[in-house]
């Protein structure tokens, strides 16, 4: 089976889908001559030609307007938004348009299509090029959330969404791009080659959109987490040496909380990990879920470790940046409360 970089497993996902369905077009800033801003369409332009992955002006809000106009007309488009932070001008598309056509023409029209956002931080972006904007999605009825933490699980996921009837929001955290990442920027990053989940088979397969994956099995605490910490979360389990379990939620909406309240009612403890700003982050939304349904089974508060409600510090990125050692002081404080 070959080994893929995400970046890799992304293109791989594309490729799969032009290659099979006529109707997929991609289109965005840069991905048609130059390959993307992170390579991620490299070489489809030249294989697949000008008509079907092709530029667009520096526009956002143009570029998902008409994909969503291609999409109500049989198309399957896959827009690349090359950061998710410059998607606030295409925001009032998706939310107003995107989300709602279904609803609005009664089952007449839908939109199938994909927006990609390379998201997250950890690449000294600086406060434009590191925000995590999913709870603004999440916070949407008529769109689905979606955050690869593998290239095996990007691939899937990515042809799961092309296939899609609805729109999909697929936020590629381009911390991981190259390699899982522990939350320690002064260690060398360890790349997905030799990785398990960097095998990723050639061809088409799906990953289950609305599935959580059991990333880690454990007795002690579930910690939910997706995209970039679940590698934090990872590492933070190892180095104070306690045996949870990490749930990559892998899509957040709609989210899989059968898995979710299975992992609880066993631990009998939860706490939250995300990039995203604390208040009115996603995680706020997990704790109400988690609370509704595991409240008789819970023994402590549920913990959420996050980013800070600042925004992103370039100089300061790594106080910013949910790390392991966050992680341990929330695990701690959860299993001793």
């Amino acid at each position: 089976m070959a080994q893929m970089t995400m970046i890799e497993a992304v293109r791989s996902a594309m490729d799969v889908m032009l290659e099979k369905d006529p109707k997929v077009i991609v289109m965005g800033e840069d991905v048609g001559y130059f390959g993307g801003v992170f390579r991620c369409t490299a070489g489809l332009q030249k294989k697949y030609g000008i008509e079907r992955v092709f530029d667009t002006p520096i526009n956002e809000s143009a570029i998902v307007g008409m994909g969503v106009g291609m999409a109500t007309q049989g198309m399957r488009p896959c827009v690349e938004v090359q950061f998710a932070d410059y998607m606030f001008p295409a925001y009032d598309q998706i939310t107003q348009e995107a989300a709602r056509i279904r609803h609005r023409s009664a089952g007449q029209f839908t939109c199938p299509m994909v927006i990609r956002m390379p998201t997250g931080g950890g690449i000294f972006g600086g406060q434009t090029h590191s925000q995590s904007p999913e709870a603004l999605f999440t916070h949407v009825a008529g769109l689905k959330v979606v955050q690869p933490s593998s290239p095996l699980d990007a691939k899937g996921l990515l042809i799961a969404a092309i296939e899609d009837p609805d729109p999909v929001i697929f936020l590629e955290p381009k911390r991981i791009y190259n390699g899982p990442f522990d939350g320690h920027h002064d260690t060398k990053s360890v790349g997905w080659a030799g990785h398990p989940l960097g095998e990723v088979p050639e061809g088409y397969y799906k990953t289950p959109l609305a599935k959580a994956s059991v990333y880690r099995e454990g007795e002690a605490i579930t910690i939910l987490a997706y995209g970039t910490m679940v590698y934090v979360a990872e590492a933070a389990v190892k180095e104070a040496e306690v045996d949870a379990e990490i749930i990559d939620l892998r899509t957040l909406l709609p989210l899989d909380l059968e898995t979710i309240v299975a992992s609880v009612q066993k631990t009998r403890h939860c706490m939250i990990l995300h990039e995203g700003t604390r208040t009115s982050g996603f995680g706020a939304e997990l704790i109400a879920e988690v609370q509704e349904a595991c409240f008789y089974h819970l023994e402590a508060p549920i913990k959420r470790v996050t980013g800070w409600d600042a925004p992103y510090p370039h100089a300061q990125e790594w106080d910013y940046f949910p790390g392991p050692k966050r992680v341990i002081r929330a695990i701690k404080e959860t299993l001793e409360a």
